[in-house]
Parts: structure tokens; sequence; C-alpha cells
């Protein structure tokens, strides 16, 4: 265990020497970076009782000479001579550390009547019943979609060219949207509680693998996350709470601006007076439903844009060198561009060696997005290059009106697909010619039915103009990018909820007391972690307010769970 005496040391490591360190195998690695470490600190390896790394990345900054980059944080035998070391080695990056560790909140004063109810089984959902669950709430989780494994099938069998199930796709089941994705970890939220390692922590307990505590990337990949997902839930189950799948919330009973009830299916009520408001960025009914009952809500700026693949070899080669590139990791990358408009282009999503996936989640409208599995060994590397719209964009007035503004593009995208993913080489996208017969060309790498067609007209004029000139801007840093053959998949039109219901101080509802809106789809997170990050705080929020739920107290009707 790390110790408040322990110190904290940033080593640099060549790759290119005989002592290159292979994250795959982690003993041999702690081998080396305590000699290397040892080295530094002008100790031998023999006075270091633990080594733990912190913080791992690849530094390309000047390649072709690469170095992997290892923060660690050490315990010595002595601590006499730990205080010896820090003070010797003050200007070489060592310091003393202390691991802050989480710590949920002790319970409040109030009695909770009815057992809490979790509305939405992605990350914010997933991670606020779980961390109900551990603290003895137990919570009843409601997930109109359906198990990982059934969800699963229903996917294949839509992108093997069977029909889209409405309930059951990549949007909608357990685990939500980030199930069928790349499963990437990193975020740019300030972690000042530490619940951002405790989201990575409970992962790894679950069963992901041990490096994403430290890598400065961090993903699991689709494959893992959907193991991760089941244990998760098992967890919940086993510590007293309930997950249904199939249970699509259809309406709430409120009395004098305070929550009574859900309803489930339209057939059945569920007594609470606490449940949290998980739901994704693509529930449209549901935030109709929320207008309609005059729950505070905004329309919020997103974006939108394809989906754009090349060889990874390409991204390898300018990211690490042409020597290194095929000795390390699938190589990620970040883009970012200002054009001539004001209008921002940025790479959202991206994902090494992966796939891009037919998303979509309504009839006659297609929506993609990008998934890796956790080796990311595709041969092609793809990302959303998305443009800034904010609600000016959006044609209408009103909180729902970036909704519809999705929708239409949507509709677009299968109309020009006929049904299928539609596709188009770059290429053929600037000459503002179909692809059709471009069959000779790299075949796109996608989960799903596709045609090759014309892209063109399918964005806005002004969000079409800035995404050419941001891809002119990103083949200045990755050349080739702007490559004819370049394969362009639209529409990417999910990259973050279009709405933000409003919560106040106490993350409630303004209009419903006991609503708590909550991650991405409520308009409080973009992406796994942060989401998971938003369900962790949503907990705490009820923990601080209420004792857990005691059997034998007022509780929910028929069972436990159902009002009549």
């Amino acid at each position: 265990m790390i110790t408040a005496k322990s110190i904290k040391i940033e080593l640099h490591i060549d790759l290119k020497n005989r002592d290159r360190l292979m994250w795959n195998d982690l003993q041999d690695s702690k081998e080396t970076l305590t000699k290397k470490a040892a080295k530094v600190l002008g100790i031998k390896p023999a006075d270091i009782a633990e080594l733990c790394i912190l913080k791992h990345s690849i530094d390309a900054r000047k390649k072709p000479q690469l170095f992997q980059v290892y923060t660690l944080g050490i315990t010595l035998n002595n601590q006499k001579l730990e205080e010896k070391v820090v003070k010797r080695c003050k200007d070489n990056q060592v310091t003393l550390y202390a691991e802050d560790a989480y710590a949920f909140p002790a319970a409040g004063p109030a009695t909770l009547p009815y057992r809490p109810v979790v509305i939405g089984t992605g990350p914010a959902g997933l991670f606020c019943g779980y961390m109900l669950a551990k603290h003895g709430y137990q919570p009843i989780l409601l997930e109109r979609g359906f198990d990982v494994d059934t969800r699963t099938r229903d996917v294949e069998a839509y992108w093997n060219g069977g029909r889209l199930n409405p309930e059951s796709n990549v949007q909608f089941g357990e685990g939500g949207a980030g199930t069928f994705s790349d499963g990437k970890l990193n975020t740019l939220v300030k972690d000042k509680n530490g619940r951002n390692k405790e989201v990575l922590r409970v992962f790894v307990e679950c069963g992901a693998p041990a490096h994403i505590l430290y890598e400065n990337k961090p993903h699991i990949g689709t494959d893992i996350l959907k193991q991760v997902i089941v244990r998760m839930r098992s967890f919940i189950t086993d510590n007293g709470g309930t997950v249904r799948f199939g249970a699509k919330v259809t309406g709430f009973q409120v009395t004098e601006n305070a929550l009574c009830a859900v309803e489930v299916n339209h057939s059945e009520w569920i007594q609470t007076t606490q449940a949290v408001l998980a739901v994704g960025h693509s529930a449209r009914d549901t935030f109709t439903y929320l207008n309609e009952m005059h729950v505070p809500m905004e329309a919020k700026a997103f974006a939108v844009g394809m989906r754009v693949e090349h060889p990874q070899r390409l991204v390898n080669g300018c990211m690490y060198g042409e020597e290194q590139g095929s000795l390390l990791p699938a190589a990620p990358y970040k883009l970012t561009a200002q054009t001539s408009t004001g209008r921002g282009v940025y790479s959202f999503c991206m994902c090494p060696g992966g796939f891009v996936v037919d998303a979509s989640s309504e009839p006659q409208q297609i929506a993609v997005n990008g998934m890796s599995y956790a080796d990311r060994g595709g041969s092609h590397a793809n990302s959303a290059i998305i443009v800034q719209v904010t609600p000016e964009d959006y044609g209408a007035d009103g909180p729902l009106a970036g909704i519809s503004f999705q929708r239409q593009l949507e509709k677009k995208a299968y109309a020009l697909g006929h049904g299928s993913v539609p596709v188009q080489y770059y290429g053929d996208f600037v000459k503002n010619v179909s692809s059709e017969n471009k069959e000779h060309c790299e075949k796109p790498c996608i989960k799903g039915t596709y045609e090759l067609t014309n892209l063109r007209g399918l964005l806005p004029d002004a969000c079409e103009a800035a995404f050419m000139e941001g891809m002119v801007q990103f083949d200045r840093t990755i050349p080739g990018f702007a490559g004819d053959e370049a394969i362009l998949a639209g529409i990417e039109s999910r990259t973050s909820s279009p709405v933000r219901i409003l919560r106040d101080e106490t993350r409630q509802s303004p209009a419903v007391r006991g609503l708590y809106p909550c991650g991405e789809g409520a308009g409080y997170a973009g992406g796994i972690t942060s989401a998971a990050m938003d369900g962790i705080l949503i907990a705490e929020q009820i923990a601080q307010e209420f004792q857990p739920f005691r059997h034998g107290s007022l509780q929910n009707t028929n069972n436990d769970e159902n009002l009549n």
C-alpha cells in the first residue's frame, strides 16, 4: 500500500534501448522499473519495499526517438532513507506522495420511505446503482432495453441485415451506448474528490485489466466491457438491488411538485420518492414526455459530422514514425481546427484499430458510431470528425429543437444509403461525385450493411464547408488524412445530448423534487467516465440526505416494488 511517506518519481525510458518495457508483462516491467528508479534515487533496488505505477504514456514528440514515461509511487524500507532521498533528489522530479482515497459520504438523517429507482443502466445509472447498492440503499434499476447478451444478439442480427429493434440496439440496453464503443475511459473532468479513480477501481474490481488504473488514455474495449457490466449487475443484485430489463419508464406521478411513483410499460406503478433520471442521449420519447410535463429543460449545443476511416498503418507511421509503427499499440490521435467562419471542427471518439458501427435506434433513420475491441487489432482507425452546432442552427425554437435537427439528418442518411450506412471516399466527396463504382478501393471496416453513394448535401451547407476546411488542416498534421481514399460514413449525430434537463444545487429538478437528472442524456457528461462520475455524484447526493432503505419501514407495496 502506498503510504503518506511514499516517493513520487518520473522516469523517461528510451523505447529503442534493450530495456524496452512491455506493458503486457507487468512483472518484468516492475523489475526493470525498480532497477531504474533505484539508480535515479541513488539507492539499492533492495531498499525499495513497494513500487506502484501511477501513470504511463508514450512520448512521441521527438520521434523517431520515443520514450515511455512512467510516474511511480515508491515506498522504501527505511523512513529516514526516504527523507534523505527526497532532499537529495528534489530537483529531479522526486517528491513525497500520498494517494487520496475516495470516500462515500455518511448517510443523512432522513428516513428513505421507498427504495430509490434508477432509470437507465448506461454508465451513469449503472454506477449510481452500484454505489447505492454497495451502501445499503437497495436500488431498483429500470432498463428499457435488454441484458447485454440478448442485446448483443439483437444488434448483430441487425448488422447482418435484419430488422432494427427500437428497444434493443446500440443505444438502448444494458451498459448504454458505451457498451458498443471503444470503451475509452479518459476524461477532462477535474477529479478533486477521487471519483474518476473510483470509476476505474470499480471497473478493475469487476474484471477490467489493471493497466487502466495508470494508462494515460485508458480503454477497455467493447468485448471486455460487456463482461464487466454483467459483473457490476451481479454486484448490485447480490447487495439487495433489483435490475429489470424490458422495463421502460412511461410516466411519473407527482403530487405538490414531489415525486410519488414511476410508471413502467404503461401497466404498473413503482412507488418511490427518489428517482435518478439516467436515460441516454437517445431517449427522445422520454424527453418529449418530460417536456409535456413541463420539466424544465433547454436546447444545448452539440456537434455533427462524419465517421472518417484510414488505414491504421497510416496513423501509426505518423504518430510513432515508420520504423516503430508496427511495434507499438495502435496509435490514437486528437485533432482540432478553427475554421475561417469560427466553427470548431475536431476529432471525437477516436477508435484505433476499430470499426464504424450502425448505431441507429429509430426506424428509417441512420446514425453511426465507432467501436474497438480490447486489442484494437483492426486494420483501420476511425474517428468522428465533427462540427460544432448551436441552437441557432436548428431551424426551430424550444428545448427539443436539437432532437428535430438530429432526426432530419438521420432521415437524409437513411435515404442516401437506402436503409444502409451511406459511405463515400473523400476524393469523390470533394468532387461531389458518387463513389458507387469504386469497388476496387480499400473496403470500409463497418459493422452493419453499407452502400457507396454521394454524401454531399447530407450536412448543412455551413457544416459541410467547415468539415472540408477542417480535413485540410488535419492533413497537415497527419499527411494523407484528407487523401482521396479516406472513407466517410454518415451520419455522426449522437455525439452528446442536444438537451439539458435542468437541476438545482441539490441536483434535483426544480419542478419535481426527488427527480435527479443525471449523466450524458441529461446534459451533464460526455463519455463513459464522466457519466459514471455523475452517477456516483447523484448517489452521494441521495446518501447525504437519507439513511439506507430498510425493510419494515414504509416501503414499496406489492413485493416492495409495485403500486397497483
